[in-house]
């Protein structure tokens, strides 16, 4: 079964980055300097921002259903982030290198099935999971702190 991964839009979170501090703050939202390189996946770009860059750190709706499955959780997007559009089948490297937790939903927002592997198992657990029939989509999460990644469907 063939999948496609979604990266972030960038419009929503660049008018952002011109907000105060104090305007973030009001907002939940926390400005950074990243430190080190690997750790802060932005979840536009689908890559590790370098030290020295720029994020925000903000809570993100990522599964809107009307479900018990509704759910936000932190995540970092990075100044200027162009949108990731990985290929069919492909999976970028802040994903490959990570331990993933594979959530998959059906129709309804429900949860149909779920699994945690390591990002080089990512390909085949996609294929095998999206085969079912009742999936509509599948999360994917950084397994260790457990803020949303992206998003993939068949393709």
């Amino acid at each position: 079964m063939a999948y496609q991964i979604h990266a972030l839009a960038p419009e929503p979170f660049a008018p952002l980055f011109d907000l105060s501090d104090a305007e973030l703050g009001a907002r939940n939202i926390r400005r950074m300097e990243v430190a080190d390189c690997p750790g802060t996946p932005c979840r536009v770009s689908l890559a590790d921002v370098p030290a020295g860059g720029t994020v925000l750190l903000l809570n993100y709706e990522h599964q809107p259903a009307a479900s018990p499955y509704r759910s936000c959780h932190a995540i970092f997007v990075s100044r200027g982030a162009r949108q990731a559009r990985p290929a069919p089948d492909e999976i970028p490297e802040v994903l490959r290198s990570r331990l993933i937790s594979v959530r998959l939903f059906d129709r309804d927002g429900m949860m149909a099935d779920a699994d945690v592997v390591e990002g080089r198992d990512l390909d085949a657990a996609l294929r095998r999971m999206l085969a079912d029939p009742a999936a509509a989509y599948a999360h994917l999460h950084f397994a260790r702190p457990g803020c949303f990644a992206a998003r993939a469907e068949r393709a």
